[in-house]
């Protein structure tokens, strides 16, 4: 989530520049001063993590990355016992062994141990790419949200509260709670079906389902 730094209203502050810039003073006048809110910015800050971990969207995607994480790691440990379980046996049978047996049994312990560091890099692949695939996908269905909080509030810029070098930030410009709020009703609720009017569902049938005629009536054979 580092690219989550927003300028919402970037445009706003080039605007101020170039109105200024338009009004020249009179010859022999000194120019008027500007108002005192016209370069006047709001400043506002998000915390990306808290969208992440307390959104109904954010938890559902830990959630399945969390799934994804859990079966790799059954997977792991189910390949690391069968090797603890070869490598005893060779620490405790291997003198033992007939030669041709205890050859068999280290080229099975090294292919399995091969198998296991290839399992290892493949997972760990996957999970970054699930995590970067979820994460993008919020980023995505937030970016709107921030906008349109920022927007609504008057904010011209809008920054990540720990991606963006901030050392300080008053809690009053942290329009987390905000975000969320939307957040949560708006995009992670699912919207109410709207309910058919009577008669709906047949209207909208198909010619052949609403003439085909019913099943013919059975009648009983009588004695």
């Amino acid at each position: 989530m580092k690219r989550i730094v927003l300028t919402i209203a970037a445009a706003f502050c080039a605007a101020g520049a170039g109105a200024q810039g338009a009004s020249t003073a009179a010859p022999g006048t000194a120019p008027a001063p500007a108002p005192a809110t016209a370069g006047a910015m709001k400043i506002g800050v998000i915390n990306v993590e808290r969208l992440v971990q307390e959104s109904a969207l954010g938890k559902e995607a830990f959630n399945r990355v969390k799934k994804l994480n859990d079966a790799k790691k059954d997977e792991g440990d189910k390949l690391q016992k069968e090797l603890r379980d070869m490598e005893q046996k060779l620490a405790d049978q291997g003198s033992s062994m007939a030669d041709d047996k205890r050859e068999t049994l280290q080229k099975s312990y090294q292919e399995k141990a091969i198998a296991f560091k290839r399992f290892q890099d493949d997972a760990n692949r996957d999970l970054e790419a699930a995590q970067k695939k979820e994460l993008g996908e919020l980023e995505r269905r937030v970016f709107p949200v921030i906008n349109q909080v920022g927007k609504e509030k008057g904010f011209t810029l809008i920054f990540n509260k720990f991606q963006s070098g901030l050392v300080f930030a008053d809690d009053a410009v942290d329009i987390t709670d905000d975000v969320l709020k939307v957040f949560n009703t708006t995009v992670s609720m699912p919207a109410p079906a709207a309910a058919k009017p009577e008669g709906a569902a047949a209207k909208g049938a198909s010619p052949a389902a609403r003439t085909a005629p019913g099943p013919a009536p059975t009648k009983k054979p009588q004695p």
